[in-house]
């Protein structure tokens, strides 16, 4: 059984509910990753393997080193570009643009990711933080000119979320969706989103893999996670799966999610999920299972910005780069 998809006139084919995100094809990634970034054959692997398993969403952003040059070079070796749809985000911008700067600095940014998707439309742009949403008019002077199908915002913050989709401007919109994350499920966002006609893309799943490291591989700084972990595979292993079949299949039980992405680094872990996902959602008793254990965690925890702020301030080693003053959006 292959993934479900849904039909979106602005793609070449439909939306699938798994999207592979692909921040791995371009940068070593994640805090569980260990084997760094995957090389190009590896990645056009990945690529290939998930579409055959029917994902036909893929995420990638301006910011992810090589990761946009990398998949339009696979989607045109592959010859399967129209049957794909991409989302990309652009680079991030300073806060104070002139209308004009921001005009220019937005058309750049779509220009660069058009060229090295080899693409001649983006069927999905996105800002990358929510504070660039302020910028919203100069994405849509793009749609206007059908260099971009469809806008929207990569968000971090229930309130940056809701003031996207409160703006009437966005197509659509992309924010955490994590078992260890009910900032965005209580109240239900997606389902405001949905309301409003909006394609929602739910992210970080494994939350960069901190859900699925050991306790002792966890960092001390994000170490209020263990308990909740060890209830959640107290739960996964009475059900008789692993914990990474629960998460996946806990964010597709939450509902009104147009698509999920995950990232792997390997063809087993993108076939390990295709098959995850083609299992549904959890059992009703054990999703309220799992929420009963799952408390509010602190965005410190949740926020992979934190983690940043946090290796910035004690001089840990870590991916931390400077993007015109703001903490680089690859980190999340």
């Amino acid at each position: 059984m292959k993934s479900q998809t849904l039909k979106v006139d602005n793609c070449n084919g439909a939306i699938s509910r798994l999207a592979l995100g692909t921040v791995q094809f371009g940068l070593p990634y994640g805090l569980s990753n260990r084997s760094g970034q995957p090389s190009y054959e590896t990645s056009r692997d990945i690529l290939a393997c998930a579409i055959d398993g029917g994902v036909t969403c893929l995420d990638t952003a301006a910011s992810y080193g090589e990761s946009e040059a990398v998949l339009g070079r696979a989607l045109a070796e592959l010859g399967v570009a129209s049957r794909v749809c991409v989302v990309t985000k652009g680079l991030a911008l300073p806060n104070n643009l002139s209308p004009a700067r921001a005009d220019s600095l937005v058309e750049e940014s779509v220009i660069n990711s058009l060229r090295k998707l080899r693409l001649e439309r983006l069927p999905f742009c996105f800002f990358h933080i929510e504070e660039n949403f302020q910028y919203a008019d100069s994405l849509q002077k793009l749609r206007d000119r059908g260099l971009v199908a469809e806008i929207g915002c990569s968000t971090t913050t229930p309130s940056g979320t809701q003031n996207v989709i409160a703006s009437g401007l966005a197509d659509a919109v992309q924010f955490p969706a994590s078992v260890l994350d009910r900032r965005f499920t209580s109240p239900a966002v997606a389902g405001d989103a949905c309301t409003r006609g909006m394609k929602v893309f739910g992210r970080s799943v494994y939350l960069q893999g901190l859900l699925l490291l050991s306790d002792t591989s966890t960092p001390p700084d994000l170490s209020d996670v263990i308990p909740v972990r060890r209830h959640l595979a107290d739960l996964s292993d009475a059900a008789g799966m692993s914990l990474g079949e629960l998460a996946l299949r806990y964010v597709i039980g939450l509902g009104d999610l147009t698509s999920i992405l995950i990232g792997v680094e390997a063809v087993g872990q993108m076939r390990e999920n295709i098959a995850f996902a083609e299992k549904g959602p959890l059992p009703s008793d054990l999703m309220q299972e799992v929420i009963a254990v799952v408390p509010f965690l602190s965005p410190r925890i949740l926020d992979p910005r934190c983690w940043a702020k946090q290796m910035l301030h004690t001089n840990k080693p870590g991916k931390v780069r400077d993007v015109g003053g703001i903490v680089d959006p690859a980190l999340f």
